[in-house]
């Protein structure tokens, strides 16, 4: 037998088209990993790691991951949280939340209806693809008649086609809700992508799991992620400390015969304005740089 096939592949399934799968693709890119066979096929690998990636519909990851036909998988939290409201048995669990693909799924009602509130659906028919987020968004509100009619597309036409009253959906820019004489009325459940994996993983595929999630961890870390440099006089490093957006205590270095100036190193978690910079430099710092970071590590 070969070594190839000694060493254990972590099985990862993820969206096979769509904005989901984009973002994930760019991600798996900036943590060094390269899909290989393209993504028109429904299995792939990646070299860099033991992995495997399974392309599929997105509805399905939860399936895969809790039945263990995957081991891992990253899928939007609106599919995991439907997936576990509505299953019988254990499911898969949240390995990381990674914060990007954030949409919201919302209730939306005819433009011409005055929204006060979720009594408004008491008695009421909505249409969604989500019956268990709705549901239990309803139900914590004390709402227990409205009546959930399943769609799996085209929510927007239901209150035309009069198959509902109002709809619950997910929403980006609300032009198609618009386009169809709806509005937001309110919004149930905010999402954003999860890296999932199956209940009782293994210590080897853990490892590599974790290897994984570390490299993710740094690649999103680094994306708004500023290397700050400057000089300035060491009494100005308290008031510079302040203004530094989302940074840690600064690196400081003695400058060869500068007497009392020092250089001032920083990594800062957040964008870096002009603004901050107009206040370092009131501050006392000179010679300031900024420098994108393009991996990092914690």
């Amino acid at each position: 037998m070969s070594k190839e096939t000694d060493s254990p592949r972590l099985r990862l399934a993820v969206q096979k088209k769509g904005r989901l799968a984009d973002d994930t693709f760019d991600l798996l890119a900036k943590c060094g990993l390269k899909v290989r066979h393209g993504r028109s096929r429904l299995f792939a690998r990646i070299e860099e790691l033991p992995i495997d990636v399974l392309l599929v519909r997105d509805d399905d990851i939860p399936e895969l991951v809790a039945s263990g036909a995957a081991d891992a998988g990253i899928v939007g939290g609106n599919v995991f949280e439907e997936d576990r409201l509505t299953r019988d048995g254990v499911g898969a669990v949240i390995a990381d939340a990674l914060g990007f693909s954030r949409c919201r799924l919302c209730v939306a009602v005819s433009k011409g209806e005055t929204y006060a509130g979720p009594a408004y659906f008491s008695g009421k028919k909505v249409a969604t693809s989500y019956p268990g987020l709705l549901q239990s968004w309803l139900e914590e509100r004390g709402v227990t008649d409205a009546q959930i009619v399943l769609m799996h597309g085209a929510h927007e036409i239901a209150p035309r086609l009069g198959l509902a009253d109002a709809i619950c959906d997910i929403v980006s820019t609300g032009a198609t809700l618009d386009t169809n004489g709806l509005k937001v009325a309110d919004t149930i459940y905010r999402s954003e992508a999860l890296l999932i994996a199956a209940p009782g993983l293994d210590v080897a595929k853990a490892e590599i799991l974790g290897a994984l999630k570390g490299r993710m961890r740094g690649a999103l870390a680094s994306q708004h992620a500023k290397y700050v440099m400057m000089n300035a006089p060491r009494s100005a490093i308290p008031a510079i400390t302040a203004v530094l957006p989302g940074a840690d205590s600064p690196t400081i270095l003695e400058l060869a015969g500068e007497g009392d100036m020092v250089a001032i190193h920083s990594v800062c978690n957040e964008d870096v304005l002009w603004e901050h910079l107009a206040e370092l430099k009131s501050v006392g710092a000179s010679a300031i740089l900024v420098l994108d970071i393009d991996k990092m590590l914690n």
